[in-house]
């Protein structure tokens, strides 16, 4: 890792914050920035509120927070966060990526929470980078960047860029950081003041496994689930994993009707069209392309399944 930090010095990071941001993103990022002066004693860090354009900034939630600095400060940043939420796909411009190339010119180290890593690729700043992005928009993020390796790591430090899944994650992130800076005790004693016992490493699971969110403990029904959930371009038929698992089509029926109280094929379909509702609202791929990804080689029933699943049809999602 090769982080450009002066280490005798206080450290001062910038936080982009774009319309729609995740606060809970947001608030995991800076607070432990917070505790680590408090309980140091010392002014290790200080942050600074960016807004695109200097213009303030409308979270998620509906909190309005004012830009601390313009955008034509940057001369002290040894690190800036892009800090985006639901809107990301629409939150960027030409202006905006150019500021943060000039950032990345300068030396200094760029960041991103939640979404925020889709800025960075659209402004090319992941060219020949490793990052990670919330699960939930790891999908579209890889069909729009094929070349990009995303993974699904709490956090990715790679050279000069950290990216950080988002939620909680950034807690952790920040907690690895300040470890390499002024050592386990302060990250340590920063956990417990948050309630957080466990300081997650960059290798820990974004999302709850099947067992924990179904409460189902069936080996063979967990591994049905995984494989659906891994397979939702290239769709499996309910044969084929019936013998991937050991088991008939009518023992796969009967297994997901006691546990699940649905059939393999309704489960399968939802987790496709969850994935279809995902890309049509995060990212810019088409319909058609969306269809495609989640294993409709028809339009027209791709448009079925998903107005019976949610009332309208993709286009009519998209254009909301």
């Amino acid at each position: 890792m090769n982080m450009a930090f002066d280490y005798l010095q206080t450290e001062h990071i910038g936080f982009l914050l774009l319309e729609k941001f995740s606060m809970l993103s947001f608030s995991a990022a800076l607070e432990p920035l917070r505790m680590a002066n408090r309980l140091s004693g010392k002014v290790l860090y200080k942050w600074y509120i960016y807004g695109n354009n200097n213009q303030s900034v409308l979270a998620s939630n509906g909190t309005v927070f004012t830009p601390t600095r313009k955008m034509d400060d940057i001369d002290n940043l040894n690190i800036l966060f892009v800090v985006a939420g639901t809107g990301a796909v629409h939150a960027g411009n030409e202006q905006l990526f150019n500021w943060l190339r000039k950032l990345v010119r300068k030396g200094t180290n760029i960041g991103a929470t939640s979404t925020g890593s889709l800025l960075l690729a659209q402004a090319g700043i992941l060219k020949d980078r490793t990052c990670t992005i919330h699960w939930e928009n790891k999908a579209s993020f890889s069909e729009q960047y094929p070349y990009i390796n995303v993974t699904d790591e709490l956090f990715e430090i790679d050279r000069n860029i950290i990216t950080c899944s988002g939620g909680l994650a950034g807690l952790d992130m920040m907690l690895h950081l300040i470890n390499i800076t002024h050592g386990s005790e302060l990250s340590q004693d920063i956990a417990d003041q948050s309630i957080h016992p466990t300081i997650r490493s960059a290798h820990y699971n974004q999302r709850m496994t099947v067992q924990l969110r179904h409460k189902i403990r069936h080996p063979r029904l967990l591994k049905a689930l995984e494989l659906m959930q891994e397979n939702i371009e290239e769709i499996l038929t309910s044969k084929e994993i019936s013998q991937l698992i050991g088991l008939s089509t009518r023992q796969l029926e009967r297994l997901f009707q006691e546990q699940m109280q649905v059939s393999p094929a309704s489960y399968y379909m939802n987790l496709r069209l969850q994935r279809a509702n995902y890309l049509l609202r995060q990212s810019t791929l088409s319909i058609l392309q969306i269809g495609i990804a989640t294993g409709f080689n028809s339009n027209s029933y791709f448009t079925h399944c998903y107005r019976n699943r949610y009332g309208c049809t993709p286009y009519e999602e998209r254009k909301k």
